[in-house]
């Protein structure tokens, strides 16, 4: 591959980004739909404690096609379409899939990790966990320890961009220009603090180290062969 990137063939919608999108869509409808029927695919597909009942071997992978809201789907697609655009016209679909997916397998790995640590130091010790207006065995409570969203997979591309293109311009909110080396480093101190003092958010702050992280090391490998561009 020659070292240069030329626009020459770019795609406003290359297709793993494309079928990504379509994926990512139809299991969020589906997942609406199926809820009527007593049917929830975050159950089966969202990423559980692996010490919980409701851990599948698959789920590391299928959780990053899992959405809790539209919101979250929608900024998580949007910065998919935004930054992945752009990587996978210089990666090629193959090396794109196989950034991505090891971002968010990272990503969930390390989520789980951090509720490994959770489980030792505060919740080994209890049998029932009081959520309020009822007490329910701890084997219970760990199945609420699910994780779903291409976040962490996210967060690896936008970390890929901002190290490729680091003085490209990112619109924050549409309106403040960063560029995108400051954009990366700022997101991910915000990620780490809120990940160490702020409990309770439901958002998986360390999933997006996570992909972070992954994403890291595979640019640096990639870099070092003479494989990023």
């Amino acid at each position: 591959m020659n070292n240069q990137y030329s626009p020459t063939g770019f795609s406003f919608l290359p297709v793993v980004v494309k079928n990504l999108l379509i994926i990512n869509g139809i299991l969020f409808l589906a997942d609406i739909v199926l809820v009527r029927f007593g049917i929830r695919l975050s159950d089966t597909l969202g990423l559980h404690f692996f010490m919980a009942s409701g851990f599948r071997p698959w789920q590391p992978l299928t959780y990053m096609f899992m959405h809790g809201n539209f919101s979250h789907l929608f900024f998580n697609m949007f910065a998919l379409w935004m930054f992945g655009n752009t990587l996978e016209n210089i990666w090629g679909a193959k090396r794109f899939l196989i950034y991505y997916l090891l971002c968010g397998l990272g990503a969930g790995l390390m989520q789980e990790g951090v509720q490994y640590i959770e489980y030792v130091t505060h919740l080994s010790h209890y049998q029932n966990v009081n959520m309020g207006s009822s007490i329910i065995p701890m084997s219970e409570y760990l199945n609420y320890m699910t994780t779903v969203g291409a976040s962490g997979a996210i967060y690896g591309l936008l970390l890929a961009f901002g190290m490729m293109f680091p003085n490209s311009l990112i619109y924050l909110y549409f309106v403040m220009p960063i560029k995108a080396k400051w954009f990366v480093v700022g997101y991910a101190v915000i990620e780490l603090m809120t990940g160490l003092f702020s409990a309770g958010d439901h958002v998986a702050h360390f999933a997006h180290l996570g992909g972070m992280l992954v994403g890291l090391i595979i640019i640096l490998v990639w870099k070092k062969k003479g494989r990023l561009y």
